[in-house]
């Protein structure tokens, strides 16, 4: 990816009097009559654009892991647009959008090294959250189905309903530090938000405590799904670290008739670092990964295609398809083939051809392509967590107590937690930090008070240059 000869906005944020211009010509009522094709997109370029920020076109946009859209997938986005293919049913005689989806699933498979044929269950959603949905759906059905078995009866959830296993089972998430939209997600399928459990280390909140973990397991009438997070929101810290500790939680699922959901929304491209000294620690966090039953990605943070595009694998295509399924539904049937219609492995059934940015990415840039972006955007997240581990203005987040620099390092995917330690300072220093407009971060919380995130996912991120910026605005506002 050609990344230093594209030009690059000063501004990361528009200044408030351009956003407020912005939203003085926001047109507030109908019109009776139209103003036409050519004087609407004049409106759209050269008023509204003016007040949205620049977070996919600029390298220095640092909040929510977004990435940005490379030119390849933006120009597939608007063949979507163009063609507004529903992909919703394979048609192979009518269009061969369901055919480029499945292969892309394929390479996407074999980008993080995952065999295709063990993932049968796939498909592309909105974002992380409607993967999780799915995840979590999937993981209930068989939980649930393994109890009733247990006990001598044929029931789904997707056939019978969630009352019917009332006198059976409860249902608990068992996990570590969880994104919220996995609350969200045990809420949509009707486990609650209560059925999350921390099975966490007191000393290392985004790890498993194995103990905990198995006890956990053991609870009476409780069937379980084990979460885990592959490289945590706020610390980028993964919950396992090497393929032992998958195998470890992979026996006990087993043993318990558990499943394995790993949220790997940005953690999944770590698989692409080199097997080296410098990202070894980085590797070991997503070693085992194969052994899971359903993986969450998404596909608008670190594979730098248009919001909204998300991805679920999983190796349980018979439990995704009782869940998802369009029963008597005979207009929307396909024939018999290899690749299934995603109607009845998703959620939705109209959708955007939202594979075709991905596609283009992979294609265009393939493997080495991708392993040359992260270990770019690792780069820069290193330079950053040195320059505040060594600044006495700055805490950066350490995963243990007193680390050393080189151990800090080699911690650090493409998330850096930190705060200031003037108080004064800290309570003001995201909105000081958007305020100069030069770059973004998130605002978040550590230990109870608050802090800023910086997450690195822009294909365009040029370590070098990027990190003088940085290093002026994070000088900049505590000397305000």
């Amino acid at each position: 990816m050609d990344h230093k000869s594209i030009s690059i906005p000063a501004e990361v944020l528009p200044n408030q009097s351009k956003i407020e211009k912005a939203r003085s010509t926001i047109k507030t009522s109908l019109p009776d009559k139209g103003i036409g094709v050519q004087e609407t997109e004049a409106h759209l370029r050269e008023d509204i654009t003016q007040g949205l920020s620049n977070s996919s076109k600029s390298s220095r946009y640092y909040g929510f892991v977004t990435g940005g859209a490379t030119p390849a997938a933006q120009a597939a986005d608007n063949i979507v647009t163009e063609f507004d293919q529903n992909v919703q049913v394979h048609l192979p005689t009518e269009t061969i959008a369901t055919d480029v989806e499945y292969h892309t699933l394929n390479m996407l498979c074999e980008l993080v090294e995952l065999d295709p044929q063990q993932w049968r269950h796939r498909t592309f959603t909105t974002g992380a959250t409607g993967s999780n949905i799915m995840g979590l759906a999937c993981a209930r059905e068989y939980v649930l189905q393994k109890k009733a078995k247990g006990q001598g009866l044929s029931l789904s959830v997707a056939e019978d309903g969630l009352l019917e296993f009332a006198l059976i089972a409860k249902v608990q998430i068992l996990t570590t530090v969880p994104h919220s939209s996995i609350r969200k997600a045990a809420s949509i399928v009707g486990l609650g938000h209560k059925s999350v459990v921390d099975c966490s280390m007191e000393s290392t909140p985004y790890k498993f405590d194995m103990s905990k973990l198995e006890n956990a397991l053991l609870t009476p009438s409780t069937a379980s799904i084990i979460m885990i997070s592959c490289s945590e929101v706020n610390t980028g810290m993964f919950a396992t670290e090497s393929r032992q500790e998958m195998e470890e939680i992979r026996r006990l699922a087993d043993a318990h008739d558990a499943w394995i959901h790993v949220d790997a929304a940005f953690g999944f491209m770590a698989r692409l670092l080199p097997a080296n000294k410098d990202f070894g620690r980085i590797r070991g966090g997503t070693e085992g990964l194969e052994l899971a039953d359903s993986i969450t990605g998404d596909g608008h943070k670190m594979l730098n295609v248009p919001y909204d595009t998300g991805f679920y694998l999983s190796k349980h295509l018979e439990i995704g398809t009782q869940v998802f399924q369009n029963p008597n539904a005979v207009y929307l049937s396909a024939g018999a083939s290899m690749i299934p219609s995603p109607l009845n492995i998703g959620l939705e059934n109209s959708r955007r051809f939202r594979a075709l940015p991905v596609y283009a990415n992979l294609i265009a840039y393939g493997r080495s392509g991708y392993a040359n972006m992260i270990e770019r955007q690792v780069t820069l997240a290193r330079m950053i967590a040195d320059f505040l581990h060594a600044s006495s203005d700055y805490a950066v987040y350490e995963p243990s107590p007193n680390m050393s620099r080189e151990d800090l390092l080699s911690s650090v995917f493409v998330i850096v937690l930190f705060r200031a330690v003037d108080t004064g300072i800290n309570e003001r220093l995201v909105s000081s930090i958007k305020e100069t407009r030069k770059i973004y971060c998130s605002g978040t919380s550590w230990q109870g008070i608050p802090a800023a995130r910086f997450a690195i996912s822009n294909w365009k991120c040029d370590p070098a240059h990027d990190f003088a910026v940085i290093k002026e605005v994070l000088e900049e506002v505590v000397k305000r």
